[in-house]
């Protein structure tokens, strides 16, 4: 197992050798339409005639933003002129807008928000501005991830078992200052979604609270999947405890 090991060892290595304030995208957005704000963005950057906003066009994006009939299109244009516009008034609109966005482009006013703030951070101080994204975002200075974890030889866990994940998950996760957002225990397998700070050592804490649940037992595989990027679907879950040599590690 040590190529899953320096995986999570590169993982982590990655945060800790960042120097600077790290900016974590909060929301759940998903990754291809994080790649499409960033592209079309540097394109309006790059098509901008001229560097301020004007009182004129503030006007203007407000009244658009609160038209009904204005398209995906152009809503979508107007917040990434504002997100790129590094003025205080920009992300004053932005942040007012993110409170009660339109559902078609309610990704695209979290990114904006996020780039605004970036930039304006940037410019306000001396000190390195780091963005990271995830497809299933994060909080302060933590990301979100979601495991799924399978019982031993796939066997149905018994009643006391399923106290025993609760109680021990419950337990160990807060201690390694990891939020639990969500547990499931199934029949065969358990999903945790978490919030752990982006420098821990993510590997070490999943073995170390399978390892205390085992204890009573040795029920539950040291072998899980773990993602950043989404949750699993139910289908994508059957198929992973159905498939046949699983042996190693997902990320």
């Amino acid at each position: 197992m040590k190529e899953e090991g320096d995986v999570f060892k590169k993982f982590r290595d990655s945060f800790n050798k960042m120097d600077g304030h790290l900016h974590i995208l909060e929301q759940r957005v998903p990754v291809e339409l994080q790649m499409e704000y960033f592209k079309y963005s540097e394109q309006v950057r790059k098509g901008k005639a001229k560097p301020d906003l004007t009182d004129t066009d503030y006007t203007a994006f407000r009244e658009s933003l609160s038209d009904p009939e204005a398209t995906t299109d152009h809503k979508k244009y107007i917040l990434s002129m504002l997100a790129t516009s590094h003025q205080v008034k920009a992300y004053r609109m932005l942040e007012d807008y993110v409170q009660h966005p339109d559902d078609d482009v309610s990704n695209w006013a979290y990114m904006a928000l996020m780039e605004s703030r970036i930039s304006l951070e940037s410019e306000l101080s001396d000190e390195k501005q780091i963005y990271i994204s995830t497809g299933l975002g994060g909080k302060g200075e933590k990301l979100r991830f979601y495991v799924l974890m399978l019982s031993k030889e796939r066997k149905p866990f018994l009643e006391y078992q399923r106290k025993v994940i609760e109680r021990e998950f419950a337990y160990y996760l807060p201690k390694a200052d990891c939020e639990i957002e969500r547990l499931t225990i199934a029949e065969q397998y358990v999903e945790l979604v978490f919030l752990i700070p982006v420098r821990a050592d993510i590997k070490m804490t999943l073995d170390q609270v399978i390892n205390e649940c085992n204890q009573y037992g040795d029920f539950l595989s040291d072998i899980f999947t773990i993602t950043n990027v989404k949750e699993l679907t139910p289908q994508e879950v059957a198929d992973i405890i159905n498939k046949d040599g699983n042996n190693k590690t997902s990320h």
